[in-house]
């Protein structure tokens, strides 16, 4: 009896050693390794899918670059613009999408719509978590007319999918999740970094010799992480998070990864009782509406990918009652705010080292911009000065370690947007002149080279 072999990988980031141990040395982590079953593949285990080309296994040859004919790729619209945006213009054939999120965020519903919405295409939607009972009754909450094509699996055995994708011949798959499947062929409990390994490779397999597109839905852990091994990300050509406070309505679809587009896109939609819809103008979402004017509320021009978005930020400054001032930001970077107040209380003498200092990015969206630094100036200045900002003001600049105001770039866009939501003025920086045609625009610019400049413009 051959003898059974077995190692230890990290839950975390799927590092594997011969022995446990209690830590990580790839991802730090404590406590993750466990015990897995492997075993070496060989013909008498090999995964199920092959493709054959005249009853001989097909074999691929190397060829000279020059002699690669370049084909445009036939990407197939979704029906959902929001998707086809982040994916880089619709799907890729035989491409392999990851999403993932945090439970109940809405991925199980965004990849349900997908299957519903297509039309003349055969989808097959593979469920380890829910009955067909409970697909049905999310499915006609999304929708009153039934898809044809959309066809429902309810199982977590690979081999078993592959037999129905035989028959089926699905041109779309999705799979939810890929941590409930178990393949046969790894002596382990599903979920564990090698039956992640192996259903995906597999999976993935199928992706390319079918040219089938697939989604695959993946958990993530505490620390907002694809759950799995890290190989998992490299192994799939598009990688896509879907955030969200599940106590706002709104839900951000952004693209980590993406072979086929930018890795940069933003998709936005609201979660209703009847499904995703999606906004097309996030800006005024993101923007409220106010009857009277506020301190501490400034407005900024930033851009996810392709699209330019107006946001608000939201500062408040006030005397800290414990001693010890508080810092906190909700959807921006922390460590920038500080930088941010420390460049205001050196350069222009504002005392905050005494004070607390709360920063939000209104929508529950989070922002990496640098060009919502001078946003987020005006208004930590507007609530310390408790001095309200024009609500048809703007700002689209970024702020150095000196107090100077940096150029952004993509700058006509912000003020295109600027302009076309009705806003009179936008603050930009100097530099940002130098073959810009200011007569071209109705909205006001406003250039500046300096903080100082910016307050005295602002309070005079």
């Amino acid at each position: 009896m051959a003898k059974i072999k077995s190692a230890y990988f990290c839950q975390s980031c799927g590092y594997e050693s011969a022995k446990w141990l209690g830590k990580c040395p790839s991802c730090n982590q404590w406590n993750t390794f466990v015990e897995e079953v492997i075993e070496k593949p060989s013909a008498a285990n090999a995964a199920v899918w092959k493709t054959t080309v005249g009853g001989t296994q097909r074999v691929n040859k190397p060829s000279k670059l020059e002699e690669i004919q370049s084909v445009t790729e036939d990407r197939l619209l979704t029906g959902d613009a929001e998707l086809d945006r982040v994916l880089g213009g619709g799907l890729v054939p035989g491409s392999v999408t990851l999403i993932g999120g945090e439970p109940g965020i809405g991925k199980s519903t965004l990849m349900l719509q997908l299957a519903l919405n297509i039309k003349q295409k055969r989808v097959l939607y593979v469920s380890g978590e829910e009955s067909e009972q409970q697909i049905k009754m999310r499915a006609e909450r999304i929708t009153k007319t039934p898809q044809a094509n959309c066809f429902i699996l309810t199982e977590t055995s690979t081999q078993n999918i592959f037999k129905q994708l035989e028959q089926l011949e699905p041109e779309i798959l999705i799979v939810d999740s890929i941590q409930t499947l178990h393949s046969a062929h790894i002596e382990s409990t599903p979920g564990s970094v090698s039956q992640v390994r192996e259903c995906t490779a597999e999976l993935l397999r199928f992706a390319k010799e079918t040219a089938t597109p697939v989604f695959l839905i993946g958990h993530i852990t505490k620390d907002g992480a694809i759950a799995g091994p890290k190989i998992l990300e490299h192994m799939v050509d598009t990688v896509l998070q879907f955030e969200g406070d599940r106590h706002h309505i709104y839900r951000i679809l952004r693209s980590i990864k993406n072979r086929f587009g930018a890795a940069a896109e933003l998709g936005i939609y609201a979660m209703h009782g009847n499904g995703l819809r999606e906004v097309s103008n996030p800006s005024e979402v993101l923007l409220s509406q106010r009857d009277e004017e506020l301190s501490g509320i400034t407005i900024g021009a930033t851009i996810e990918g392709a699209r330019p978005m107006l946001i608000e930020t939201q500062a408040l400054v006030s005397i800290s009652a414990y001693g010890t001032p508080q810092r906190s930001a909700t959807g921006f970077d922390t460590k920038r705010m500080n930088m941010l107040l420390a460049v205001l209380e050196k350069r222009c003498g504002f005392r905050l080292s005494a004070k607390d200092v709360f920063l939000n990015i209104a929508g529950g969206i989070k922002v990496e911009d640098p060009a919502i630094d001078l946003s987020i100036i005006a208004a930590i200045i507007s609530s310390h000065e408790d001095i309200s900002v024009s609500s048809k003001i703007c700002f689209a600049a970024e702020v150095g370690l000196s107090g100077e105001i940096r150029a952004v770039n993509r700058i006509e866009q912000r003020i295109l947007e600027a302009e076309k939501l009705g806003f009179e003025k936008i603050f930009i920086s100097s530099y940002n002149l130098k073959g810009i045609n200011k007569d071209k625009f109705k909205i006001e610019l406003i250039t500046v080279a300096k903080i100082e400049e910016v307050f005295s413009a602002l309070f005079g």
